[in-house]
């Protein structure tokens, strides 16, 4: 199965955009773009393998993002905030995609909301299975 995560916007407040599988689409959140540096940095476009594994950290399976270049432990999980840290702003990832059913403001910032039945409606459509993901930035033409 082939995944596809279309990048729309990115500023400070964080980088958002649409995934796609099947025929179904949900809100994604990752860090601002700072050069691929670890903990701070959305992954580099391209594409990749992703497998179901276990997270020490999370403690439970979940999506692991695999050969993401000089970084590791990149997952899909539930979030809301993917601020600049170093701009004051909230955050609650070091690199991995978090999904959302929309995405709105909580406390005066950008995020994505409906956070857990987004990750679990991905979960669910793909059987927990490996699939492929392609990440690309794509210009809104409103």
């Amino acid at each position: 199965m082939r995944v596809r995560i279309d990048r729309h916007e990115s500023s400070d407040q964080g980088t958002f955009g649409r995934i796609y599988f099947g025929d179904h689409t949900l809100f994604t959140g990752e860090l601002p773009d700072r050069g691929n540096s670890r903990n701070r940095s959305r992954i580099p476009e391209g594409t990749y393998e992703v497998d179901w594994t276990f997270s020490p950290l999370f403690k439970r399976f979940m999506y692991l993002i695999t050969d993401v270049p000089q970084r590791s432990g990149i997952r899909i999980h539930s979030a809301n905030f993917m601020g600049d840290k170093s701009k004051g702003l909230k955050c609650q990832l070091y690199g991995c995609i978090a999904l959302g059913e929309r995405v709105g403001y909580m406390d005066k910032q950008k995020a994505v909301l409906l956070s857990r039945p987004a990750v679990s409606k991905l979960e669910s459509f793909l059987r927990r299975e490996p699939f492929t993901l392609e990440i690309n930035s794509v210009e809104l033409s409103w």
